[in-house]
């Protein structure tokens, strides 16, 4: 194993009050800080886009001891064509369950856990325990890919993530760099993978003087370094540095400095009121 622990998802959004209705008021989220850019990413943070853009991130507590999502909004990008690359994304949160139930969000129920998509498709399972609970984590995010035994080679023999014990059907493991704190998923799909453009990336942070060892890591075998290590800026903020990866299936990964993201993460309490003002200029904001 490396010394690197998970961040959070990307997710491409539409219609960003729907979304922020959807994360924040059924899903029980709290912004944790809201940027606005004016161009597009150097690391193409926000797709293959260049155009200004802004970043949400949401979750069930601050960055530096949960896993979050990272909302990404492109202003006059409406909607995104979904595939079939994030399988699903789950969470546990009681208050969440009875949420959803008591509104009129719909939802699929199985075995206590609730199935429902968010405005832009993306499918999210809530699991909640018999009490409420304040423990409400998001724990987990699900991939399809289309070799299993490939992706492994890459994920755990060259990315040293460690794959937890099955528990799981056949053509599923699960793989953490925490002791299954967070776990990432992999689903072994029978039809060819789609990317299409929602296509979303997972984070993760290393300590600064490991990043330079992370390409050295993937060479000879089959995935990619789409960016090498490069510094990004957020305005009035820290700087942090990245390198971009993709596995063999095309999902893309960004291992981020420790020091740095530590520094830019940290929770703005202004950034519920800043988002909502933004929301209000939208367009189709109503």
């Amino acid at each position: 194993m490396i010394s690197a622990r998970a961040l959070h998802y990307v997710l491409k959004i539409g219609h960003r009050q729907k979304n922020i209705h959807f994360f924040r008021d059924v899903l029980n989220m709290k912004v944790l800080r809201h940027e606005e850019f004016t161009e597009g990413c150097d690391a193409a943070c926000n797709g293959p886009y260049d155009n200004r853009w802004s970043k949400t991130m949401i979750g069930y507590g601050p960055e530096d001891k949960h896993f979050v999502l990272e909302l990404t909004y492109n202003y006059g990008v409406a909607d995104y064509v979904l595939g079939n690359d994030l399988a699903a994304i789950t969470v546990k949160s009681s208050e969440a369950a009875a949420r959803v139930r008591k509104s009129n969000y719909p939802f699929t129920e199985t075995g206590g856990q609730l199935a429902l998509c968010s405005p832009d498709g993306y499918k999210f399972i809530i699991r909640s325990d018999t009490t409420p609970s304040t423990d409400e984590v998001i724990e987990r995010v699900a991939l399809h890919v289309t070799d299993l035994s490939r992706s492994l080679a890459f994920w755990v023999d060259k990315l040293k993530m460690e794959k937890l014990p099955s528990t799981v059907e056949p053509g599923v493991s699960e793989l953490t760099y925490d002791q299954g704190k967070f776990i990432l998923e992999f689903r072994q799909l029978e039809e060819p993978l789609v990317r299409a453009k929602a296509y979303g990336r997972i984070a993760f942070a290393v300590p600064y003087d490991v990043q330079p060892q992370i390409d050295q890591l993937v060479r000879d075998v089959d995935g990619a370094v789409l960016k090498p290590l490069i510094t990004l800026d957020t305005p009035g903020k820290a700087s942090v540095r990245v390198i971009i990866l993709a596995d063999p299936d095309g999902h893309e990964i960004c291992f981020v400095d420790e020091e740095g993201f530590g520094a830019l993460s940290v929770v703005d309490p202004s950034s519920d009121n800043a988002l909502e003002r933004y929301i209000q200029k939208d367009p189709f904001h109503k």
